[in-house]
């Protein structure tokens, strides 16, 4: 039997830092007010000139560099956004010639903050048919140019980011197992409601941008109990103990949801890989950012056993399970 395993990992921030004492300046709000409630101090955002497909490509590369990968034996891209630079062409197509891929499958998967969880479940199980040998994966977002920056309670949490991995096939696991799940019952409680059909009206009442809608306290309510769920759901899946778990990389949301999660794991957290502190919420790019960093700067070192898992709108959620 074929598994993927992760073979190289890469990150991108955009330069422009925003910190907690900007936002002081242009709306009602306080340094305490948004550490206290989120954990964050400081996102990044990007400037005229700099996009999703930018941030995305220098992710990409930098994966394929550490996996020691040339672009041309990729099989297939998947990216997963749900801030896309265009409606189509999709984002990966418009990276795939930037990044010298071949004439290889290539597709985005908006699954909101779980895209990156999406995009590599669907990655592993195309490396798990045989229908392909190395994959690329991304996640990659720039939300902040959906911010209404008048609106405290959604503007203090979001920042710009993209992270990378590149999967190849293994005779040894790897990717244990994805879990990926949705409730589009409850998508009223984080979205924004325009679209292509749906028709763009509401776009006058944030200066001509989209807007993320989001009830806080449901959200982070719902965000905690599906989080446990899933965590259960891929322990149980692979008949494993919480006290083999080496590392959580969870999605950078709200660090008190991290907390929550780490607690249910009985997990240190010294085990813990936190960006939100200094990244924000980066939505589907948070996860392999998040792995990145901590695999470069050596505290994820290989052999070593992960638990990966995201949460967004949707409601959308997944997990992996992943020797590195």
């Amino acid at each position: 039997m074929k598994y993927s395993r992760i073979a190289g990992t890469g990150s991108a921030l955009p330069d422009k830092v925003v910190t907690n004492r900007d936002l002081e300046e242009i709306m009602d709000t306080s340094d305490e007010w948004i550490r206290e409630r989120t954990g964050i101090r400081e996102r990044r955002a990007i400037v005229p000139g700099e996009t999703t497909v930018s941030l995305s490509k220098l992710a990409c590369e930098r994966a394929l560099e550490a996996a020691g990968v040339e672009p041309e034996e990729i099989d297939l891209f998947v990216l997963g956004t749900t801030t896309p630079d265009l409606i189509f062409p999709s984002s990966a197509c418009l990276l795939q010639p930037l990044l010298g891929l071949r004439d290889c499958g290539a597709m985005d998967v908006n699954a909101a903050c779980s895209g990156f969880m999406y995009a590599l479940s669907v990655a592993d199980k195309y490396i798990r048919t045989g229908d392909a040998k190395k994959v690329l994966v991304g996640g990659a977002e720039t939300l902040t140019q959906m911010i209404n920056w008048k609106r405290r309670e959604t503007a203090v949490l979001f920042g710009d980011g993209a992270g990378a991995v590149v999967l190849e096939a293994s005779d040894e696991p790897g990717i244990y197992s994805t879990h990926i799940h949705a409730n589009g019952g409850q998508a009223d409680l984080l979205c924004t409601d325009v679209g292509v059909s749906r028709g763009f009206d509401r776009l006058q009442d944030n200066d001509g941008r989209a807007e993320i809608y989001m009830q806080g306290n449901e959200v982070f309510k719902v965000a905690v109990r599906t989080l446990g769920r899933i965590v259960d759901e891929t322990l149980e899946h692979n008949q494993i103990e919480k006290s083999e778990l080496d590392w959580l990389i969870p999605h950078q949301a709200n660090l008190r949801i991290i907390v929550a999660t780490a607690r249910k794991l009985n997990m240190d957290m010294d085990q813990v890989v936190v960006t939100v502190d200094r990244h924000g919420n980066t939505s589907a790019a948070s996860v392999p950012l998040a792995l990145d960093e901590a695999v470069r700067d050596g505290r994820i070192k290989r052999g070593q056993l992960l638990l990966l898992e995201a949460f967004g709108g949707g409601f959308t959620w997944g997990s992996a399970l992943v020797r590195y």
